[in-house]
């Protein structure tokens, strides 16, 4: 409860807002502020001696709640924006049921509504379902700013209700005010006029008084203003009475300024009297249109932003005209980030706006969705027009980029589809466009594919196939298969790769070629890794009881180290399973695109320092370049099966696999050769010195009762 409760009740008495109906003046901005911050709920609410009144309200159906359980009322208390990122999580709100039931808040934001004097009447909220971790100063700040401009709606009213209780007091009261106050008789002559009016219409109190007001008023409503002064002489109510309109106003230098008039009537005696409340909403209406332009324009191109798209192709397909949507993402746009820095980044796709306006100048709209994609609307449905337009694009946008004498390749992929006969809706149009361009993106990057049905055909496979996935997990279809390590000199038994097998209900048995690529995008993977990691050493805890130094290979999902997790779960499965860190090798797909950040290289030393082997798979066909070997405490490369195959036939593999064993050498790291399936293969890596093999020549990949019964119980 603030501390001058009994004083903010009285404030909040005289602005005469609590239970009032709607007023698109505030309706307005709720919408705004909903588009600015991408939240659901938007508030602005009153807070009353025992309840919440919502004078206007976005994305929630009632419009009042008790204070008892009023975030705002917490909001009151402080200056600044109350922010609260997870309420579930906050000891002040946890148990509100505001937050266990309907409309389930998680995060919230508010600035308090303060007077002129200080009193704060309530806020201006976002609410949103799902919880937020930041809220930063730029956000308070355009946050701070809608709610000033609610408050300039409030004090009008205020000052409207104090005329309304007594015209003498609201006379005294007026002198002082802040904004216009203007009487006149019933025929239009000045009677009282304040000084802010003197500041704002340019003409001192001697220069007006007794003389019409109509020499306040611009040609643009003339008409509206004689029809309302025949309507005072006459004794008639005016039809602008008792409301707020904006209307422009005159200066006495004969310039119009934005204004929002409030006008009433009353009599003296046998006259009828009018007055007005004058404001003006220049800078309100620049801060207005500054905010609209955040909530609708992309802050960095000046382009449309993603919000605005929507509402464009909305109404342009509404109106059934055929249209083109090009939808188009950059090719090595993260390398020129990771190159040359995010300034140079910032610099590229401003050029790239410029570049699509220069090649689309007639587009219905060109938009950035967010980060290096962009999307323009164009007027027509002709296939070759589009195919000819998206390839100028390609064209254009592929040309070399300079700035600060420095110099950039890019490319871009472009996706097309067209309206009506790829869709009549526009969610399903761009993602028509989209499906198009992920074809663009996957035959090679740097093309413009049109859409075909066939694409949606395969898209909604893909999500079928997505969901059995899913659902594989929580049935335990997946299982492991292990296939056999062996040291060449002695041929015994070091360890096994644990490989993981789908047993698909319907399909049998399916490798990971069939799946691994679609199973590793999904949020899923680093569960379904952790679960690997923790068989596999379930396992080889027994095994080890049989052959001591028996060492257990498991891949990782580049998910997994995105989690920031991966340390604890192998240190926690270790202890858990009583196991040695050398029982365990950690492999990292040569592909897999490794985070060459702080927290990436820190995650491998620590594994490294707990004594777990890491190695680089299928080395020699990705990525990993002779710096990464240096900087990554890699323990073992594995040569990939694609050089063990003509090893002994292919004079280039052969080298290849020399010069590997040479790095491992140098580097101080062991080396093992895959898909060793001959004699004359092993017969050559034997003569290469290579420490270890394995292979079907060796022994396939298999069940572990069958791995136990062929190489633990048997050796």
């Amino acid at each position: 409860m603030p501390g001058d409760e009994g004083e903010r009740l009285e404030a909040l008495r005289q602005f005469q807002i609590m239970d009032t109906p709607p007023e698109e003046n505030f309706d307005r901005l709720t919408r705004l502020a909903a588009l600015l911050f991408d939240v659901p709920i938007v508030l602005i609410s009153i807070v009353g001696r025992d309840r919440q009144f919502f004078k206007s309200r976005v994305g929630l159906d009632v419009c009042e709640t008790s204070r008892d359980v009023s975030f705002c009322a917490h909001a009151l208390i402080q200056d600044e924006v109350l922010f609260i990122p997870d309420a579930l999580n906050d000891p002040r709100f946890a148990t509100n049921p505001l937050v266990l039931g309907h409309p389930f808040i998680r995060f919230y934001a508010g600035k308090p509504l303060v007077t002129r004097t200080g009193h704060k009447l309530g806020t201006t909220c976002l609410i949103d379902n799902k919880p937020r971790g930041s809220f930063s100063d730029a956000d308070r700040k355009l946050l701070a700013d809608v709610a000033e401009l609610v408050m300039d709606r409030f004090e009008l009213r205020r000052l409207e209700f104090m005329r309304s209780v007594s015209h003498r007091r609201f006379e005294s009261v007026a002198r002082s005010a802040p904004d216009a106050i203007i009487f006149t008789d019933s025929e239009g002559r000045v009677t009282f006029w304040n000084k802010a009016a003197e500041t704002i219409f340019g003409y001192r109190e001697a220069e007006i008084l007794h003389r019409s007001c109509e020499m306040l008023v611009p040609d643009s409503w003339l008409t509206i203003f004689e029809a309302e002064m025949e309507r005072l002489r006459s004794g008639a109510p005016l039809e602008l009475a008792d409301r707020i309109v904006e209307l422009p106003g005159l200066r006495k230098d004969g310039s119009e300024f934005p204004s929002e008039f409030s006008l009433s009537t009353w009599y003296e005696g046998d006259e009828v009297c009018a007055g007005a409340i004058v404001r003006d909403i220049s800078e309100r209406r620049h801060n207005e249109e500054r905010l609209f332009r955040l909530a609708s324009l992309d802050p960095l191109t000046d382009l449309p932003n993603r919000g605005a798209w929507r509402e464009c192709l909305k109404k342009e397909m509404a109106s059934l005209k055929p249209l083109t949507v090009l939808l188009m993402d950059l090719d090595g746009f993260k390398e020129v980030n990771d190159t040359h820095g995010h300034s140079a980044g910032d610099a590229v796709l401003k050029d790239v706006a410029r570049r699509l306006q220069r090649v689309c100048p007639d587009a219905l709209m060109i938009a950035r969705l967010g980060g290096d994609e962009f999307v323009a609307l164009l007027e027509g449905n002709d296939e070759r027009a589009a195919l000819l337009k998206a390839l100028e694009i390609v064209r254009t946008v592929s040309e070399h980029y300079e700035f600060a004498g420095l110099r950039a390749e890019i490319g871009i992929s472009v996706g097309i589809a067209l309206a009506p006969q790829h869709s009549r809706r526009p969610e399903e149009l761009l993602g028509a466009a989209d499906l198009a361009l992920y074809r663009a993106k996957k035959n090679g990057k740097g093309r413009a594919e049109m859409f075909v049905p066939a694409l949606r055909e395969v898209a909604v496979a893909r999500r079928s196939f997505e969901n059995e996935l899913e659902r594989a997990f929580l049935e335990n279809e997946f299982v492991l298969f292990f296939q056999p390590q062996f040291g060449l000199e002695t041929m015994q038994l070091t360890g096994a790769e644990a490989l993981l097998r789908w047993n698909h209900p319907q399909r049998g048995l399916l490798s990971p070629a069939s799946f691994i690529d679609v199973l590793s995008t999904k949020p899923s993977s680093a569960e379904t890794g952790e679960w690997i990691l923790r068989s596999a050493l379930r396992q080889a805890a027994a095994w080890r009881k049989l052959v001591p130094h028996f060492r257990v290979g498991v891949n990782l999902f580049e998910s997994q180290f995105r989690t920031g997790k991966l340390v604890t779960v192998v240190e926690k499965a270790l202890a858990q399973y009583a196991l040695n860190a050398n029982a365990l090798e950690l492999e990292i797909v040569e592909n897999t695109r490794l985070h060459d950040d702080f927290a990436t290289l820190q995650m491998l030393k620590d594994l490294r320092n707990l004594g777990v082997e890491l190695a680089f798979d299928d080395y020699g066909t990705g990525f990993a370049s002779l710096s990464l070997l240096k900087k990554f405490p890699v323990s073992r490369l594995k040569i990939d099966r694609t050089f063990i195959r003509d090893i002994d036939t292919d004079p280039e593999d052969e080298a290849i696999v020399r010069v590997i064993l040479e790095l491992g050498k140098a580097f101080g790291m062991k080396v093992i050769a895959e898909g060793v399936e001959t004699e004359a293969q092993m017969d050559l890596l034997r003569k290469f010195n290579c420490p270890e093999v394995q292979g079907y020549l060796f022994g396939r990949p298999m069940p572990a009762a069958d791995f136990e019964a062929a190489y633990i119980v048997k050796g």
